[in-house]
């Protein structure tokens, strides 16, 4: 528990430095706005109510009765949460490819999902690797939080900032599909709903604060790099599916 506290007061912190400030969140220097701090309310909830459920009784027999519940219909897995966890954010390099056009051009976007992806991953994986809880299926002592949720709703909410001008639908549909990212990680038994709910939370701040970090990383490190090319692939190494970024300046 300490070391999932430490992981937590570090990103707060991030949050409370930002906050004490009139924060940049549009992409132009002369528009600013004051940090909104509801927007912290949703991640904060899911986040807390994962990291409470670790060692709350009730809420552990919650896990069991939750996944009794799964397990009781399932005939066979079903592996689309593999391949959905990636449909949220790629749906915004789809959009742009056809011609409707969201909130930033693709080197803006890159760079903010580049820095959301850095901050849900590395969150993610400290906490996995430095935690014991054992997955359903018992594979493996890793189960908190859940990647693949994470991974999802990073790009729910990045699919919503960046369309959100266009039509709110585009930002539901994200979220239904992380959503439903999450419901088959726990169909398929390999995680418990307390890890999805935090791996849905950290996945929505991740993307929140690339946002928020975004001016200041354009100004310091893009500063004078405005010609940018590009392109997101996928990749398959023979165990593992994965998406590679190839940026030109």
């Amino acid at each position: 528990m300490n070391k999932i506290a430490i992981i937590l007061i570090f990103l707060f912190g991030i949050l409370r430095v930002q906050g004490q400030d009139t924060l940049v969140t549009s992409l132009k220097p002369n528009k600013s706005k004051r940090f909104k701090y509801e927007s912290l309310i949703v991640p904060t909830v899911l986040i807390g109510y994962g990291v409470f459920g670790l060692e709350n009784h009730s809420l552990k027999l919650l896990n069991e009765s939750t996944q009794n519940e799964f397990n009781e219909h399932i005939d066979s897995k079903f592996t689309i949460d593999d391949f959905s966890q990636y449909s949220p954010f790629l749906s915004v390099y789809a959009l742009n490819a056809l011609g409707n056009k969201g909130k930033n051009n693709f080197k803006d976007r890159t760079i903010i999902l580049g820095t959301a992806y850095l901050i849900m991953g590395g969150t993610v994986n400290i906490l996995k690797y430095t935690g014991t809880v054992e997955r359903p299926d018992g594979s493996s002592k890793n189960s908190f939080p859940s990647g693949h949720t994470a991974t999802a709703f990073m790009g729910a909410e990045f699919l919503y900032q960046e369309y959100k001008d266009v039509s709110v639908w585009y930002g539901i549909s994200g979220y239904l599909v992380a959503t439903g990212t999450g419901l088959f990680r726990i169909y398929n038994n390999r995680h418990w709903l307390t890890d999805v709910a935090t791996g849905a939370g950290i996945g929505i701040l991740s993307t929140k604060i690339a946002y928020w970090l975004y001016p200041l990383i354009q100004n310091s490190l893009f500063k004078d790099k405005e010609n940018t090319k590009g392109i997101v692939f996928p990749f398959y190494n023979g165990r593992e599916f994965g998406l590679g970024v190839s940026i030109t300046f």
